[in-house]
Formats: C-alpha cells, structure tokens, sequence
C-alpha cells in the first residue's frame, strides 16, 4: 500500500537535485568567469557560441539517464528486479553509443561544427579549441548523467548531489590553476570542464558498493524494444536542453549580425547566469520525480502544487537579485571594462530573466507529466518552448525592436508556453 508522501521526503528528495544541479551548471559559469578574466570579450563570446553543443551532449546524457531511472523506477516497484537490471545495462550502453558521436565529431569535424554554430574569423580558433575538447570528454559526461539519475532513485539522492557538486568544485578550482598559473587559456578552460565528471563519478562509485543497491550490468545481447521504453520518459529534459541550445545558437546569430561580437559577448554573461536558474529547476523537478513517479494521483497532484510554489518563490527571489544587482553582475565578466558590453549586458539581464517567472512553471511540468506517465504532454511544453516558438518569436521582435527585442523573445516565448503547461496541468486527471 502506497503512503503519503510527507513534506519532510519532499524536502529530501527537492534540496539535493536542486544543489546538485547548481552544482552542475557551475561547470559552465565558472569557465564563463575564468574566460572573461583570462582571455576578454573574444573569448567570453567564443565559450558562448560552444554552449549549443553543450547543451545537446548534456540534453542526450539527461533522457537516457532520467529516461532509464524512471523505468528502472517502475520496473523495481513491480518486483521485477531482472527488468531493472536489463533496464540499467541498455541505459548504458545506448549512452555510450551516443557519447561516441560526440568523440568523432570533436576528433574530426569541429572547424565545420564551430562555423556552424556562428564562430567568425575572431572566434573560430578559441571555439574549436573548447570543443575539441569538450566533445572528447562526452563519454564521463554521459555517463555521469546516467549514473545521477540512477543513484538518486536508488535511494540515495544526497549521494547524487555530493557528486555533482565535488565534479563542480573540481572545476572551478582547476579552471583557475589550468588558465592562469599554468597559462593554458580556453584549452584550460575546456581541461578543467571535461574533467570535472570524473571526479563526480568517483563519488558516485560509492553507491556501487553497497549491498542493497538495486541495479546491475547483465550480460546479454542488445534489446531495441527496450530503447523507446528508456528514452521516452526522458525526452522533456532532452528538449528542455535543446530549448536553452537552439534558443542561444539562434540569438547569437542574430545577434552577430545585427551588433557583433560584444553583443554576443553581453549575451554570454546573461546565457551563462540563466544556465544557472534553469538548472535550479530542473534540479528540482529531477528531484522529485521519484516521488511522482511512484506516487498515487492524489499525492502527485500535491507534489506539483509543492513543486510549483516552490519555483515560484525561487523565481521571484532570483529576478529581485539580478534587476538590483545588474550592473556589478556584468561588471564581474566584464574584466576589459568595456562600455559597449556593460550598456548591452545591463538592461538585457533585466528583461530576460523576467521569463523565469513563467519559465519555472514549463520546466516543472513538462517534466511532471514525464514522471506521471503522460509523456507526450510533456514532450509538447517543452517542443513548443523550444523548436516552434522560438523562432518566429526571435526574428519578429529582433526585426522590430532590435537587440531589446532579442532580449524580449525568451519571455514572449516562456509566457506563451506558460498558457498551455497550465491548460494541461488544468485538464489532468485530480
């Protein structure tokens, strides 16, 4: 018989994903922050045009990862421990097989890759210098997602957060050694990033030794069957990923042609602080999302409302924070002083982080819906916040307002995709 779930669990599960999440985003402000000192605008607007390919790498790690522990999930709560293992061993491999991908095109197709994501005659060589690197690492990546995921609905998710926070510590740290004393620059910057995940999993490792925990590797041939099975619970976080990719690969282009290289610079600070929030809510929806996932109606519908308000308040907090505290904000990034990125950064900041307020609310439930079964809603927030409504939105507010409407799209887009996460929340089953 199931029990209510308590506050007190809410609280257990919710604290941890959302301080490992931080934990995780801090990979890329700390490189935003190391960069900007070490090598200026050029380089703070190189990193920013890298993020996209970040953000699909980590996007695949976190659907096969949530995608697989939400199976792994229902399939222990069934008693059938044989599935639980199979589910953890395909998880694996077929993250494995992703993170490959990743490894060819760093090795051999990241000129074209850079030029593709806006890398101009200034930015090409510091962008395939970070992404060479970076994709190389996409194996500790993947599976460091995975092995997240997997510890933390196994029981232990104040082990998931140690992990991602000792990877981010790590990172920070050696950002500063790798750039500075050792003169290394975005290849530092890049060494200090990929290296990171090993450090979570040998935290993670601990799990491994422990008698009751309930997954395993098996050896067996492959299953396709079983891949839609692993992938579909997760393809809100995938998308949610390739949301915050496709939305800064676009604004960097458009912005690159309508103001050039320090405003994608100025637009690198902000991408980098919102990296921040939104891992604050994802962090929090992948927290609790084996509570909802193993919860009744009743008590799910409790967990979303918890949920809810709690990113609410966050979000509230946080817009506070950066509309008072825009301008010392840009000033730590801006180590060259320059005014062109100070006047570009500044009212920037202020206009798009108003989209959290609405943003909060589409991360939760698109992920929500995942967790409870109703994946397909949930694939459609987060397709709708991504793919369909960014463009249009982008390029009509751009050709009207100019950069203030850049800035104006993420909560025009937010705010629409708000209208139908609540619709969907409205019309789900009490």
């Amino acid at each position: 018989m199931q029990t209510a779930v308590s506050p007190g669990e809410f609280r257990r599960y919710a604290a941890p994903g959302v301080l490992g999440m931080i934990g995780i985003s801090c990979y890329i402000l700390a490189d935003t922050f190391f960069v900007a000192k070490g090598t200026g605008s050029l380089g703070l607007a190189a990193l920013n045009i890298a993020i996209p390919a970040y953000n699909l790498m980590n996007g695949l790690g976190l659907m096969v990862g949530v995608g697989g522990a939400t199976h792994y999930s229902l399939c222990r709560a069934q008693g059938d421990a044989a599935e639980a293992d199979r589910t953890f061993t395909h998880t694996l491999l077929l993250g494995l097989c992703i993170a490959l991908v990743f490894v060819l095109t760093g090795t051999f197709g990241v000129v074209p890759l850079s030029r593709l994501l806006g890398a101009n005659a200034e930015t090409l060589d510091m962008t395939a210098v970070y992404l060479r690197l970076l994709l190389c690492f996409a194996p500790f990546f993947v599976t460091n997602n995975i092995m997240i995921a997997f510890v933390r609905n196994d029981g232990e998710p104040g082990r998931a957060m140690a992990g991602m926070i000792a990877g981010s510590l790590f990172n920070i740290v050696f950002d500063w050694v790798f750039i500075f004393p050792c003169g290394l620059g975005m290849f530092g910057a890049a060494l200090a990033t990929g290296a990171s995940p090993l450090v979570s999993l040998l935290v993670l490792s601990g799990h491994l030794r422990r008698p009751s925990r309930g997954f395993h590797l098996r050896r067996e041939r492959l299953r396709p069957h079983l891949l839609p099975r692993i992938c579909a619970p997760g393809l809100s976080s995938l998308v949610s990923e390739l949301a915050s990719g496709i939305t800064l690969l676009l604004i960097n282009l458009v912005l690159l042609r309508i103001a050039g290289n320090t405003a994608v610079a100025a637009y690198g600070v902000i991408a980098n602080l919102a990296l921040v929030e939104s891992a604050i809510f994802t962090g929090l929806s992948t927290g609790v999302q084996p509570l909802i996932s193993r919860s009744a109606e009743a008590d799910r519908r409790r967990l979303l409302r918890w949920t809810v308000t709690t990113a609410l308040v966050i979000s509230a907090l946080m817009y506070v924070l950066v509309f008072v505290f825009a301008s010392p904000i840009t000033a730590v990034f801006n180590s060259e002083h320059d005014p062109a990125l100070a006047a570009c950064a500044v009212p920037g900041l202020r206009i798009y982080f108003a989209g959290f307020l609405a943003a909060c609310i589409n991360i939760i439930a698109a992920a929500y819906f995942s967790a409870a079964g109703q994946a397909s809603r949930g694939f459609i927030i987060s397709l709708v916040r991504s793919i369909i409504a960014i463009p249009p939105v982008l390029f009509a507010l751009s050709a009207l307002l100019g950069v203030t409407g850049v800035w104006l799209t993420f909560p025009a887009v937010e705010a629409l995709a708000c209208v139908l996460s609540l619709l969907f929340i409205l019309r789900s089953p009490k």
